[in-house]
């Protein structure tokens, strides 16, 4: 896999990661705030709605003020709630439900604060104190809202009416229901935290497998292009000693024939053949200068570039061919480009020397995590076991195989005699980004 795969992985572990973070974050804030939002609007409520004397307002907003001091030294001073103690949690769960319940018992009206017990019992642990919680707080609310027979309502109701049997089971009936459905939600916000952060470390380690992949492939690269200098130093010792070294030779021979000529025939013979290996020397030299690098890929992408070498090679040995590209065409690692044009060189080379082929068809198919090159021809064909494996001569089969392999990229051969061949060749899609990112 690419640096394309690293980053789209990374993009979307930040992104989870910011959700998950900002969600966190607002959640904190609503469980912070709510006490004292429903402990004022109760408050308000309470003060403005009563019809009790003053003096016992005045006393409610006392126990107000107290239970609003409560929730700030033992809630909101208490820093992250995850990280809380839970014992500490449960002694200010307890102590604040306790003061809602007194302020129902004084008013009806502070069941809205009561409410805090729903959503505050989520911070308690382990999930049986949560459990424990909602049904208390279920409890106190509907105890203090539930009617009597004498007509009273409120907590008050419990000290001065007869609770009825109806009363009594639709009170349990409706604890019992609060109590399951919120401590089943916060259950069940508990198991999509759980599986979102599995989500998110499954992917921060793929994330990290990529990253590797991408290094590992870095690693070939600069393998591959330090055994392919290597392989171009030999390659040019062997052509210069071939061809230059030996021009050079004769041209030395020729020349001292020359001096030693009794004729005047004689010496030109000598000069005009030092001149023609001079000649064929300079080309010699020219050619292998050319073959260093393919000059086609350092001005124009790898398609253009395998589209230019079809047509040159085409209309040269006169067989037509069909060049495809497939897939969305992308810059590669220069050391991917350079095997692949290699490749498609010494295939359409083998055709014209060996198949006898009356259509070639070349297809480079762009893949997610692979780029691939298929060499095509209706030629002859051969049986690939048979075949000697000699690279001394130059880029052949075997070469070709070798190069491939050091990018960790696999080369197949399919032919038979009478049923034309396939070269294929397979390489990691290895993007220039890499290079550029160095």
């Amino acid at each position: 896999m690419g640096v394309i795969a690293v980053e789209e992985a990374t993009r979307v572990v930040d992104e989870l990661d910011d959700h998950e973070s900002r969600l966190d974050e607002l959640y904190e804030r609503i469980l912070g705030w709510l006490p004292y939002v429903t402990l004022a609007l109760s408050t308000v409520l309470s003060l403005v709605l009563s019809d009790r004397p003053w003096s016992y307002r005045l006393v409610t907003l006392a126990v107000a003020l107290a239970a609003a001091t409560w929730v700030y030294l033992t809630y909101t001073r208490l820093g992250p709630k995850a990280e809380a103690p839970a014992v500490a949690l449960a002694v200010y769960f307890v102590v604040m439900l306790a003061f809602g319940a007194y302020l129902m018992f004084r008013d009806g009206l502070f069941f809205i604060f009561v409410i805090t017990g729903f959503m505050h019992a989520g911070v308690l642990r382990p999930f049986p104190a949560v459990v424990a919680g909602v049904g208390a707080s279920s409890v106190v609310i509907n105890s203090g809202l539930a009617g009597t027979e004498g007509g009273s309502s409120g907590l008050e109701s419990l000290f001065v009416g007869d609770v009825s049997a109806d009363g009594v089971a639709t009170f349990t009936v409706i604890v019992l229901i609060q109590t399951l459905a919120i401590s089943g939600g916060f259950l069940m916000g508990e198991k999509i935290f759980q599986l979102s952060r599995q989500r998110k470390e499954a992917l921060a380690a793929k994330e990290a497998a990529l990253a590797e992949n991408a290094g590992l492939h870095m690693q070939l690269m600069t393998q591959a292009r330090e055994a392919g200098m290597l392989d171009e130093r030999q390659r040019v010792a062997r052509e210069i000693h071939d061809t230059v070294a030996q021009g050079l030779a004769g041209i030395i021979t020729q020349l001292h024939a020359a001096d030693g000529s009794a004729g005047e025939d004689e010496r030109r013979r000598h000069l005009d053949s030092a001149a023609d290996l001079a000649r064929r020397s300079l080309a010699e030299a020219r050619r292998t200068v050319q073959a260093i690098g393919p000059p086609t890929l350092a001005e124009a992408h790898l398609p253009d570039a395998l589209a230019e070498e079809s047509s040159k090679w085409s209309a040269n040995g006169g067989v037509p061919v069909e060049f495809t590209a497939t897939g969305e065409a992308r810059p590669m690692h220069p050391e991917i480009e350079v095997t692949l044009l290699r490749t498609a060189q010494e295939a359409l080379a083998n055709v014209g020397k060996h198949a006898e082929a009356g259509r070639v068809g070349i297809t480079l198919s762009y893949m997610d995590d692979q780029v691939a090159l298929d060499v095509r021809d209706d030629g002859v064909g051969f049986e690939p076991s048979r075949v000697k494996s000699n690279v001394s001569g130059g880029f052949g089969l075997a070469a070709m195989r070798q190069r491939v392999a050091r990018l960790a990229g696999s080369v197949s051969i399919e032919s038979a005699p009478g049923g034309g061949t396939v070269v294929s060749v397979s390489l990691p899609a290895v993007p220039k980004a890499v290079v550029d990112a160095r």
